[in-house]
């Protein structure tokens, strides 16, 4: 992308579009190889790296994400009363494996975003916004992890974690975008996650990184040096948006003086065989495990992991694919299937929120389940119909006071937008903001515990 600066372009080089920062008004477009990404100001001038113990602990925010929804009538319990014990009555047929946790998440009736759009709309989940209509949006069309991957800069190694599948329905893993509308690309398997967290790379590859870093300053010093020498020739209103990109520059400059000191930090010694990759449905366990794993060493505090096209139901023994058991025309059998595939998802999750509520916090009295925002969702109401609304919601851990259902008002004119959810979990994490996407405020009935 291209600033204009009234007498000519200045174009910026790029850096990954995963490794954003915190948006402020001082922003400048980089862009190299034709990827345009957002850099905006680091929130910190200082961020500690994973080798620093954190004062306090950490929040964590992982996002689950299907991009065919939950069958309504086995997702929703027939009573919506809150829940509060363990003693209370089973929950539905799809949340019965979340009986034992029942106590640590939240269940959100009528939350959604207002859309329309079927399988496209899908790819709204994390963002509120269609792609069309994100320019105009305050935070353009950036995702929810992507947002609060932002706060985090570079305090971790990876300031998100990206997993899914590139194959599947419209082109794969759709969950995550940035500030400019820029998908960020899934990591693809157990195999490559597990490499990325654990594996050092050899003295040749670090080589290269570091040359690739020092091919980057040295753009920014050229392009810094062309636009000090515009600046003599612009008049007042020019040289204020100049100015904008010189404070970027330093911030970019940051980042890379940070990604040089990662190189030369040591990756968390491997507490596992590295996994091969069997395809996501029998992935899934290991992709959860991993990603534990990644926030229990701060390696990340923000992960997002997509289930869509890709799964393959076969493997759970189903002779039909699961996106055409989804549009099951109210066929028993298949909608029996389709429960099965849907409530193997639920098991995976419920394993993944005992495996945080059993790893203990460090410096805290608490488990990582406690300081962990586990959302599981879906951009898709009823897959049958195509239709957005009524999303199947949860929300687990994170210090929240849970073991209810939250039922908000199903009138038009007066619904909630799920986007409120996403401004408590925002503030929760530590990001100072009382608005994203299409937000009114904060969910209420959502407490802190």
């Amino acid at each position: 992308m291209r600033l204009q600066f009234g007498v000519r372009q200045i174009v910026f080089p790029s850096e990954d579009a995963a490794m954003q920062k915190t948006p402020t008004p001082r922003r400048s477009f980089l862009k190299a190889a034709g990827i345009s990404i957002a850099l905006p100001a680091l929130e910190s001038t200082s961020p500690a790296l994973a080798a620093d113990k954190p004062a306090t602990v950490p929040t964590r925010m992982v996002c689950i994400g299907n991009e065919f929804g939950m069958y309504p009538g086995a997702f929703w319990p027939d009573s919506d009363a809150p829940s509060p014990s363990a003693d209370t009555p089973a929950l539905s047929t799809l949340l019965e494996p979340l009986q034992r946790r029942r106590d640590d998440f939240t269940l959100f009736k009528h939350l959604d975003h207002g859309l329309k759009g079927g399988h496209f709309a899908v790819h709204t989940f994390l963002t509120g916004v269609k792609s069309t209509d994100a320019k105009g949006m305050p935070d353009g069309g950036i995702s929810l992890d992507q947002r609060a991957a932002e706060h985090v800069g570079s305090r971790t190694r990876f300031p998100s974690l990206t997993i899914g599948s590139e194959s599947g329905l419209h082109g794969g893993c759709r969950i995550s975008w940035t500030r400019t509308g820029t998908r960020v690309p899934p990591i693809e398997g157990p195999r490559e996650l597990f490499r990325m967290l654990f594996i050092d790379n050899g003295q040749k590859a670090k080589q290269a990184a570091f040359d690739r870093l020092d091919l980057q300053e040295s753009i920014l010093d050229s392009v810094l040096g062309d636009a000090k020498s515009l600046s003599r020739r612009l008049n007042k209103n020019d040289n204020d948006k100049l100015d904008e990109y010189f404070a970027s520059v330093r911030d970019v400059e940051l980042k890379l003086s940070l990604d040089r000191r990662w190189q030369k930090v040591p990756k968390p010694a491997a507490p596992m065989d590295e996994p091969t990759d069997m395809g996501l449905t029998r992935d899934l366990p290991k992709l959860y495990d991993l990603i534990a794993l990644a926030l229990q060493t701060d390696s990340t505090r923000v992960a997002t992991l997509e289930v869509g096209g890709s799964f393959a139901a076969s493997d759970l023994g189903i002779p039909k694919g699961y996106h055409g058991l989804s549009h099951h025309g109210q066929q028993p059998d298949a909608i029996e299937l389709l429960v099965q595939i849907e409530r193997y998802q639920v098991e995976q999750y419920a394993r993944f929120l005992d495996r945080l509520a059993s790893i203990r916090e460090p410096n805290s009295d608490g488990t990582l389940l406690d300081h962990t925002m586990a959302l599981f969702g879906s951009g898709m109401g009823n897959a049958n119909s195509h239709t957005n609304h009524d999303l199947p919601i949860i929300l687990a851990g994170g210090s929240f006071q849970h073991g209810q259902t939250l039922q908000l008002p199903a009138d038009s004119h007066r619904r909630v937008p799920l986007s409120n959810l996403f401004v408590s979990m925002l503030q929760k994490f530590g990001v100072e903001t009382d608005q994203f996407a299409t937000s009114t405020g904060t969910l209420t009935g959502l407490e802190n515990a």
